[in-house]
């Protein structure tokens, strides 16, 4: 997936971090030659437990990993207060041990500083290389407590146990096998492979970020900065900074802000870059755009922001206060005059041309009109005459599509019960209309929930079968909407909802068959419909898209076949001799994240059937992972070594 932060170069020439571990070895090296430094690098280590206790607020993705780390940090403090205490000098292996402590609490600092302050995304989408540097600092702890000279220093058996205890604690999680969040990789995988605008990928963008904490305009103006940095760092042209770029960038499109400039130095707005002695006054800026305001206006909160931009914000379906997170009492925006007139003044003064932008005028009777025309098609759904009933619900579905209010005002206004009603009704066209309606309604999510409760489910399904191809594909779309809610995994099972998905993998159009493995691989998510669509046929379908290149569907149908094969009925059935060959050919011609998955699949099939080793390795295999190792993707080269090992024990007990 992405490649390993690279160091920066510095004007000697060496990298930042070799010139961290010349100045660190040299800080040693006087401590060890001066005992009298021994209370300097005491306080030194206590102050990095201190700073590391005090960083607080970790990403989602190693919020876990990070707390954990913190802890272990301060089972050492009895340790070094009894160092502390002790009047003697050091010995100076004793020495050694502390500065190679603080060699890794400063290791340990700096991961954790990235996983409070780095980006979401990159944190998310390289969550096993990041687990692969806390492996490395447990190392790093490790080793620097080896050798520690207790007996010759005077440290109380307690406190000696201690610190045992927490390295074993170290071990044993170093042992541990990193778990991805298979739900969090899909809705990655689910967005980058976006190739068009439909609605239920916007429903993915918008659960990616929720889960990411990328909804408000201060979450994404950071994480737009800490992306910015990011990509300083490494380059522009990396395959996985692009990723993050198009990710943010959906995010941000999703949140109804400016998408274009996402890579420009954000310390200086855009319309001040030929007036850089300019001190612009802070309340002269919109606090979304970070732009000098032309049109300020005023939202139910009192905050001011340029009217564009709260509109956009306000347009893409949100009810709260950008700056302040208060839901608005009213959605009204009332013109700042006063404020206006200062910026107007000011920039008369300094000779600061202030882009012209033509007020609009009130929308107020638009707005009027909008409703009334929404209510009344509304209405017209529980008509009884048909060529109404089917002109309303066929603009009710282009209604939903077009912006998010009006997924509000759908749903406001009574709508959807009726076209709940309507997906039973005899005739194709208003049960395609209405399906589609319902999943570009669910897009909201509070609209996804007044929809579960009409029970929906069993007619979506019901259409799913029988329905025409549209209406098909639709109704997969909106089964894979509705079931992020988790009750609906289990509601849409038990409706018999996955059958006619694995009957639509297997014979639905390109289109269909995506629709059907996005919506397949999240209710796998939960434990029970793994052995559902396992016994409904589910491997047959997806070892045929793995044959059939030509579908682009090769790594979903890869990642739903991993997630099957924890099943052990699953495992059995995809661990065939023939897969483990197509396997093999991937892991040999596949494209990086191919390979990447394939190995990962080869991997989990052989720690239950080691025989499967054994088959890989007479196709060829070997040479092939561990050419994987050595210049895969990240996960793809940590997955190739542990097949390695997985292959060197097979051999060994054949």
């Amino acid at each position: 997936m992405l490649k390993n932060l690279p160091m920066v170069t510095s004007r000697e020439g060496k990298k930042e971090g070799e010139e961290e571990i010349v100045l660190e070895e040299e800080e040693n090296n006087n401590a060890l030659n001066n005992p009298k430094n021994k209370m300097d690098v005491i306080q030194e280590l206590v102050a990095l437990i201190e700073a590391v206790q005090s960083i607080g607020d970790f990403r989602r993705t190693q919020r876990k990993e990070a707390h954990s780390l913190v802890r272990r940090l301060k089972l050492l403090l009895p340790l070094l207060e009894e160092i502390r205490d002790i009047d003697t000098l050091i010995p100076e292996a004793g020495m050694t041990c502390l500065c190679n402590l603080k060699h890794a609490f400063l290791a340990a600092k700096k991961l954790l500083k990235m996983c409070t302050e780095g980006s979401k995304i990159y944190l998310a989408l390289e969550s096993e290389d990041v687990m692969i540097r806390f492996h490395s600092v447990y190392e790093k702890l490790n080793q620097a407590l080896d050798g520690m000279p207790y007996t010759e220093i005077g440290i109380s058996e307690e406190v000696k146990e201690q610190v045992e205890l927490m390295r074993m604690q170290l071990r044993r999680a170093k042992k541990r096998t990193d778990t991805q969040d298979m739900e969090l990789a899909m809705d990655m995988m689910v967005v980058l492979s976006t190739e068009d605008d439909r609605n239920a990928d916007s429903a993915s963008i918008e659960r990616l970020a929720n889960k990411l904490v990328l909804h408000t305009v201060e979450d994404l103006r950071t994480e737009t900065v800490a992306v910015r940095k990011l990509v300083k760092e490494r380059g522009q042209n990396t395959e996985t900074n692009k990723q993050i770029v198009d990710i943010l960038r959906k995010c941000k499109q999703i949140a109804g802000l400016e998408v274009t400039g996402i890579l420009d130095d954000p310390a200086v707005p855009k319309a001040l870059a030929k007036c850089p002695s300019l001190a612009v006054p802070n309340e002269f800026l919109c606090p979304i755009t970070l732009e000098i305001m032309s049109d300020p206006v005023i939202v139910a909160t009192g905050q001011t922001y340029e009217r564009d931009s709260i509109q956009k914000w306000l347009d893409s379906d949100h009810r709260t206060c950008p700056k302040t997170g208060q839901v608005l009492a009213h959605l009204s925006l009332a013109p700042n005059f006063a404020l206006r007139n200062l910026i107007l003044q000011w920039c008369e003064k300094n000779n600061f041309p202030l882009p012209k932008k033509e007020v609009p005028r009130s929308s107020d009777n638009s707005n009027v009109e909008q409703n009334n025309e929404i209510y009344s098609v509304v209405q017209n759904l529980s008509s009884n005459q048909l060529e109404v009933q089917r002109k309303a619900v066929r603009k009710i579905r282009m209604l939903s599509k077009e912006n998010p209010e009006n997924r509000i005002l759908v749903a406001n206004s009574g709508g959807i019960p009726p076209l709940v009603q309507l997906l039973s009704y005899p005739d194709s066209k208003i049960q395609e209309h209405a399906v589609t309606a319902l999943l570009n309604l669910s897009i909201d999510e509070s609209n996804k929930k007044l929809i579960s409760r009409e029970q929906p489910i069993p007619a979506i399904v019901e259409i799913l079968q029988n329905g025409t191809i549209g209406a098909k594909e639709n109704s997969a779309a909106a089964l894979f909407s509705l079931s992020m809610l988790d009750e609906n995994k289990a509601n849409i099972a038990l409706s018999n909802g996955i059958p006619p998905l694995v009957g639509l993998l297997k014979n639905g159009t390109i289109r269909g068959k995506k629709d059907a493995v996005t919506a397949l691989f999240n209710l796998s998510l939960c434990q029970a419909n793994k052995a559902r669509a396992i016994e409904a046929g589910i491997v047959a379908p997806l070892l045929h898209l793995l044959k059939d290149k030509n579908l682009d569907m090769v790594n979903e149908a890869l990642s739903l076949l991993l997630l099957l094969a924890s099943n052990s009925e699953g495992s059995e059935e995809i661990g065939q001799m023939s897969v483990i060959e197509t396997l093999v050919q991937f892991i040999k011609e596949g494209t990086p994240k191919n390979k990447e998955c394939a190995v990962a699949l080869v991997l989990e099939l052989g720690t239950k059937n080691p025989n499967l080793v054994l088959a890989a390795l007479q196709y060829g295999m070997y040479e092939h992972v561990v050419e994987l190792e050595n210049s895969g993707t990240n996960r793809g080269q940590r997955k190739a070594n542990s097949l390695l090992q997985l292959m060197s024990k097979s051999e060994q007990n054949s």
